[in-house]
């Protein structure tokens, strides 16, 4: 089958994409040669560590608040502080990446993370223990943006999908593993030592980035920072991501509500404010750019659907006693462990019928086990079909999550580092949103199916945004790999 060609950047915001990478010291289309997989395996070491520390407290989280005698909505600031830190800093995390070196960045990050993570082990309080989970998710912030740069850098387009693939599936392997692993260590040795698996595997990180020379290691190039871009940047996505995380913790409508409203402003300032720079924190050229938006949306109605999903069916399956926790765990476990096995599947059949394919199949799959899963939540309960939708479920994410990633690379945003964060922190803007939705759901009655249905909506919107708009224009300086293997 013919590959489906993927539509290049608009000229302006190549050239912009083009100079910057110029500048950072990066080929944009991969490495001379074809260097093996062997780089890429501290690159998924460093991913992993980063999603892992993301929801390793959730299955331990009446332990630490049993431990240090608070209430559990003060204990749920221990979760939420956490993505909370990681998305807002993410745009800026890789501006710096551009600024100082993607390598250089990637090892010090792992290695903060480390630090950061010995300290919440030994946190003596609440508030210490916060603390320490928004300094992990500050040392995070710039992990997946210079994975997935340092990525573009050593793969060409024709091994890119594959080396996504793979970097997807470290990503699911983090989600599947966190809860059940810290639970596990939690009850076996105490909660403060659920930090050192996560440990561990970044040590080994750091050695193998720092060590071989196939990880690209330039200085990066010196640049501004535009202050108020990034500002509004950092607010609006803070205040908006705060505001949903809120909502469950918080039963203030109106201030969750000016949280959100404050944020949108900010954003919406970004986008369409007139002001003239000389090098802008984001273009305004970039931030329209149909390539990078389409996957961008995508991302984010995909983890809109696993965060509505994770954390629904597990309240669906033991609400009323129907389901002990530790089962409810292994019928979820379908979902994550489906999405990391099938993630490298996705990237090779991304690189073979175009990723624009494989992601409207993987939005249009995704909406459909939504439903399912809302068929399923108001009628009686039929074990093996709820694992059958979980399952069908996760073949959705992986089939999304690899092509988008793939289009943001491919787009002239995803050249820099900023792009690549902006990227990233849609992605976690909706799992946070899918969370809240869940908390607003079931906040009075439950309303299980509802939940299920506005998830499938979302994956239809995300459908339609992929063929909706109009495609950006060829340009003769695209290399001939990328226009044949989108």
């Amino acid at each position: 089958m013919r590959p489906e060609p993927e539509p290049e950047p608009e000229p302006g915001a190549a050239a912009i994409g083009g100079r910057r990478a110029a500048r950072a010291g990066r080929p944009g289309g991969g490495q001379q040669g074809r260097p093996g997989w062997a780089p890429l395996v501290p690159l998924l070491c460093g991913t992993f560590v980063g999603t892992l520390n993301n929801n390793v407290l959730n299955a331990p989280l009446r332990l630490v608040v049993a431990s240090l005698r608070v209430s559990v909505s003060s204990g749920a600031l221990v979760v939420v502080s956490y993505p909370l830190a990681l998305a807002v800093a993410m745009p800026l995390a890789g501006w710096y990446a551009d600024r100082v070196g993607r390598k250089r960045l990637f090892v010090a990050s792992v290695l903060a993370l480390c630090v950061t993570s010995a300290g919440a082990s030994l946190a003596p309080d609440i508030a210490a223990l916060v603390a320490f989970r928004v300094l992990q998710g500050l040392s995070s912030a710039a992990i997946l943006p210079c994975v997935m740069g340092l990525i573009t850098e050593i793969y060409e387009p024709g091994r890119r999908g594959r080396a996504l693939g793979l970097w997807a599936a470290a990503n699911g392997l983090g989600q599947t593993v966190g809860p059940p692993l810290g639970g596990l260590v939690a009850s076996s040795v105490g909660w403060r030592f659920v930090f050192v698996p996560a440990i561990a595997v970044g040590f080994v990180a750091v050695a193998g980035a720092g060590a071989d020379r196939r990880v690209p290691g330039g200085p990066g190039h010196r640049s501004r920072l535009e202050v108020r871009g990034a500002a509004l940047l950092t607010a609006g996505t803070g205040l908006v991501i705060a505001s949903a995380m809120l909502v469950p913790i918080v039963h203030v409508a109106i201030v969750v509500a000016i949280l959100a409203a404050v944020g949108v402003a900010c954003l919406v300032l970004l986008a369409f404010g007139r002001r003239e720079v000389r090098e802008p924190f984001v273009d305004p050229q970039l931030w329209r750019e149909p390539s990078f938006l389409r996957s961008s949306l995508a991302a984010f109605a995909q983890m809109f659907c696993l965060g509505t999903t994770l954390l629904a069916v597990p309240l669906y399956l033991t609400r009323s006693g129907s389901l002990a926790p530790a089962s409810a765990g292994l019928v979820v476990f379908a979902l994550p462990v489906t999405m990391t096995l099938l993630a490298p599947v996705a990237g090779v059949a991304a690189e073979r019928v175009g990723p624009r394919r494989v992601l409207r199949s993987g939005l249009g799959v995704l909406a459909l086990a939504e439903l399912a899963l809302a068929a399923i939540a108001g009628s009686t309960l039929e074990l093996p079909l709820l694992v059958v939708s979980l399952v069908v479920t996760g073949l959705g994410i992986a089939l999304v999550q690899t092509p988008a990633a793939a289009g943001a690379t491919r787009s002239a945003v995803g050249r820099v580092g900023t792009g690549l964060g902006l990227f990233n922190s849609a992605r976690f803007a909706g799992s946070a949103l899918g969370g809240a939705w869940v908390a607003v759901v079931l906040a009075h009655a439950p309303r299980y199916r509802l939940g299920f249905v506005v998830a499938a909506a979302a994956a239809a919107a995300g459908l339609v945004a992929t063929v909706a708009g109009p495609d950006s224009p060829r340009t003769s300086g695209t290399p001939a790999a990328v226009r044949a293997g989108g």
